[in-house]
């Protein structure tokens, strides 16, 4: 009677992951976040795999994580499969759907310049299917299935359209009228994103150096919420002139001070560099680039 040996099966592919992104990031924590799990889920996976191969990968410390001797040697063919196994994911979906583009966007640019801009777009380019999906963080195209990033970044990568942008209060024609001076923004109800909440700071450094400004007034989580309630006459936003250009441009909002401050990060938008397979991702990064 013959004996089947048993057969000899690979690791789970969620512990290779697991093992990959935190090889490449140096943090259970990033990988987590990359792979969006827990930073448990990644520990637990990395132990499944450590327990398989009978040696551990990673050295546990009190700052964090650090790879053994086997896990250095191990990762870069790890790093080099994922890679490719993205390849071949990417071009999995595109002989699938070969118009279709996904977007990843920071909330605020998906809403504010990516979202007026839309219907030119469908107009240029019909029968392109554009899907957009705001997070706060760029994904690595590499492991995502994105097409394209819009963030701010100071140093975008290689080919990325970029849109300087610079800082400078905003209000409605009826408020600016008791604005003369940077200063009577002191007295003023200032409007302020959460997440930029230094750009105060930073133009009045280039407004008005030397003296203190202290904005007072509501704090939202959301930028176009911030907007909107300018919009609404209710205080001074502190404003990225590409997200309110429309409402520049059409009176809605006036700018009551002849002063912006630069700002060292820009809008870009851009894809894998050396990705350029699929023709519907340049076009669409080429009209957008047009209408920046």
């Amino acid at each position: 009677m013959s004996v089947a040996p048993p057969f000899p099966r690979l690791p789970s592919l969620n512990a290779l992951r697991a093992f990959e992104a935190a090889a490449r990031l140096g943090s259970f924590a990033l990988a987590a976040e990359e792979l969006n799990v827990t930073p448990g889920a990644v520990t637990a996976q990395v132990k499944a795999l450590e327990a398989e191969v009978g040696a551990p990968l990673f050295e546990r410390r009190a700052r964090g994580v650090r790879l053994t001797a086997l896990g250095r040697r191990a990762a870069p063919g790890f790093v080099a499969a994922f890679d490719e196994l993205g390849d071949a994911v990417r071009a999995l979906r595109r002989d699938a759907a070969p118009r279709r583009v996904h977007v990843a966007a920071l909330p605020a640019l998906a809403e504010l310049w990516l979202g007026p801009r839309l219907p030119e777009l469908r107009r240029r380019l019909p029968g392109v299917e554009l899907s957009v999906t705001a997070m706060e963080q760029p994904p690595n195209l590499k492991r995502v299935p994105f097409d394209l990033c819009l963030f701010l970044r100071a140093d975008p990568p290689p080919g990325a359209v970029r849109v300087a942008d610079d800082l400078l209060p905003v209000c409605t024609p009826g408020l600016a009228r008791d604005l003369s001076r940077p200063e009577d923004l002191n007295d003023a109800v200032c409007l302020t994103d959460t997440a930029w909440a230094e750009d105060w700071q930073h133009w009045a450094a280039v407004a008005m150096p030397g003296r203190g400004l202290a904005p007072r007034g509501p704090i939202f989580s959301l930028y176009a919420l911030a907007v909107q309630e300018a919009l609404n006459g209710a205080g001074v936003l502190m404003a990225h002139r590409a997200l309110v250009a429309q409402h520049l441009a059409s009176g809605a909002l006036v700018a009551p001070f002849g002063v912006a401050a630069p700002l060292r990060e820009g809008i870009a938008l851009w894809r894998l560099p050396g990705d350029a397979a699929q023709a519907s991702v340049g076009k669409v990064l080429r009209a957008l680039g047009d209408l920046a």
